[in-house]
């Protein structure tokens, strides 16, 4: 197995730009250097300046690389699609312009990534985790998200040479095994990959060792989280909204939950996954104190199973 772990801004509890309560950037990046990471996700669009000069310094001095960056956004509304677009352009112009780590043999595409993923919408945020209440698409809203997906995957390659992968995401439109089976067969793989997160998986009634199994063969970048059993068993009766819940401590750090790790590297090796993993442990950034000690948990637990 040939894996890169790294990590991501939100185990600093950054999700929400808007949160006034968020760490200085280079507090993350402190902080995830220092916890033996070689490298970090670049976050939420307008969290790191969107000045690859600035941050490629920033990210030289303490030895780190960015593996990926992200839009997470209301990917439904068609009426988006233009802001959609001018992000994708903005975020793969910085992160194609910053260091970058060593290509393992075997990942099927080159760093950096463009992660994909939807949010924003009442409606599903306050149903997380719960399939049977979840309202879906209509069959035109689904066809409408499916070609704004399409098209930021399409701008990423074709414009930056930059592999979108489609993030499933508690709280969003792409959440549930019906949903994810769904967008496999209308994004094709020419155009767009997928991340599969552990912790959503499960947080959405699946098992997250058969998820990666099954989707092994469009699997180019992976995440990796862990849940409180006690915590997510709470939340689930509570009518809250999904970072209501994290806030309240239902991602937890890895070896410290219910996902079964030793399980979880037994099917990446079944697969032949090769390339990166990124830690994440979404939290109240009020909480961040707590989030050096809890990342280096995390890698030093993963580095005990064999990753």
């Amino acid at each position: 197995m040939t894996i890169t772990i790294t990590t991501a801004p939100c185990c600093w509890g950054v999700d929400d730009v808007n949160n006034p309560n968020l760490p200085a950037w280079e507090r993350v990046f402190d902080e995830a250097a220092a916890a033996g990471y070689g490298g970090l996700e670049l976050g939420p669009y307008g969290y790191v300046p969107l000045e690859s000069e600035r941050v490629a310094r920033a990210l030289d001095e303490r030895k780190l690389f960015i593996v990926a960056g992200t839009i997470f956004d209301d990917l439904v509304s068609p009426e988006n699609q233009a802001n959609l677009l001018r992000q994708t352009d903005e975020i793969c112009a910085v992160i194609t312009r910053l260091p970058q780590p060593q290509q393992l043999s075997g990942q099927r595409f080159r760093t950096p990534y463009l992660t994909v993923m939807d949010w924003g919408h009442d409606e599903r945020d306050y149903s997380a985790g719960h399939y049977d209440r979840a309202p879906r698409l209509s069959d035109e809203e689904w066809r409408g998200m499916v070609a704004n997906i399409k098209a930021i995957a399409a701008v990423a390659r074709d414009k930056y040479g930059v592999r979108a992968v489609i993030h499933p995401h508690a709280g969003g439109y792409i959440e549930f095994a019906d949903e994810i089976e769904r967008i496999a067969n209308d994004v094709p793989a020419a155009l767009a990959g997928f991340c599969i997160d552990t912790g959503h998986t499960y947080y959405a009634g699946m098992d997250p060792v058969e998820t990666l199994k099954k989707y092994g063969g469009r699997l180019d970048y992976v995440h990796f989280k862990d849940i409180d059993e006690t915590v997510f068993r709470r939340v689930l009766g509570e009518n809250i909204r999904f970072f209501e819940a994290c806030a309240q401590g239902v991602m937890c750090p890895i070896g410290r939950g219910i996902i079964d790790y030793p399980a979880i590297r037994q099917a990446l090796d079944e697969i032949g996954y090769q390339g990166f993993i990124t830690v994440e442990q979404e939290r109240d950034p009020l909480s961040v104190a707590g989030s050096l000690t809890d990342v280096k948990e995390s890698r030093d637990y993963l580095r005990s199973v064999g990753f």
